[in-house]
């Protein structure tokens, strides 16, 4: 079995590399998109059609409802789902997707977490209750951990309660005493690049198809069902038809909008990757395409 991870901005052309690569090379495909994982989500995700779906098998896509969070845990899962059923049919791997964080921390690997008692979490359901003081607590026992962790962040503020609660010693001292595992081995990454100009054009033009194709509709329903409070609401594309659906902008300011934000996120997404990244190889489709195809052979 052979993997490829394949990373790049969004609107870059990833996810056409990736499915062209699949079908040459018996390969199968992991999405890591922190949209696309979600049911429902169809147009604000760019997410593949149904029928590139079906040309090749997907993992990390409509595996969430929208009132679901994906976390790095998610797309874990999905990667040892796909990695079973590679080795069980002789399938290469590849994986791709905007989300290039969730690639880094699986390439670096987590550190185990306890297994919590059902005294803990009962006890962490308890305090969590009073967020303010149980970011108080952690601090006073782990302080250099928690500055960096909001009083309001109530994810992280859960996971260091957990581990603090199930082993009575500071988040920290368990995580140095147990380092991180890396869950992806042996899986070259190479990065798209694309001209500036053109990024642009292509975003400019996804963003008119995706409004043709129904955003607002899919914006409005999904608000209906799940109101706005979610993460999966606060994304770029849907923010912007929340506002225009207020009355606050007008349509052509929500496509400009949703242009503009996604091109500087793709510029961060740029940034990101330049740096946390030992890449095999950079550059275009074109350039790429004999040595990924080297890399699934």
């Amino acid at each position: 079995m052979k993997q490829l991870a394949i990373i790049g901005s969004t609107a870059s052309g990833k996810s056409d590399f990736a499915l062209a690569l699949a079908q040459k090379h018996n390969a199968i495909i992991l999405s890591i998109d922190s949209l696309s994982i979600y049911r429902k989500i169809d147009i604000a995700s760019a997410k593949p059609s149904q029928d590139e779906l079906s040309l090749v098998p997907h993992f990390g896509i409509n595996r969430l409802n929208p009132d679901e969070t994906a976390s790095v845990m998610t797309f874990i899962d999905e990667y040892r789902a796909i990695d079973e059923c590679a080795k069980n049919e002789g399938k290469n791997i590849i994986i791709v997707g905007g989300s290039s964080f969730y690639l880094k921390r699986m390439i670096e690997g987590l550190s185990p977490i306890p297994t919590y008692s059902h005294t803990t979490l009962n006890k962490a359901k308890s305090m969590l209750e009073r967020l303010e003081e149980c970011h108080r607590l952690l601090s006073s026992v782990d302080p250099k951990s928690m500055e960096k962790i909001a009083p309001s962040d109530r994810y992280r503020i859960e996971k260091m309660l957990l581990i603090y609660l199930e082993t009575l010693e500071a988040p920290s001292q368990w995580f140095k005493a147990h380092p991180p595992q890396p869950i992806i081995t042996d899986c070259p990454v190479v990065e798209i690049k694309i001209d500036r100009d053109l990024l642009r054009q292509r975003i400019a033009l996804r963003t008119s198809k995706m409004i043709q194709q129904g955003l607002i509709d899919e914006v409005a329903e999904l608000e209906r069902l799940y109101g706005r409070a979610l993460n999966s609401m606060k994304a770029i594309g849907i923010l912007e038809v929340l506002e225009y659906l207020d009355g606050k902008i007008s349509k052509l300011e929500m496509e400009t909008l949703i242009s503009t934000h996604t091109a500087q996120l793709a510029k961060r997404q740029q940034t990101f990757n330049a740096h946390q990244f030992a890449l095999s190889a950079s550059g275009r489709v074109d350039e790429l395409l004999p040595i990924a195809r080297s890399y699934l052979q």
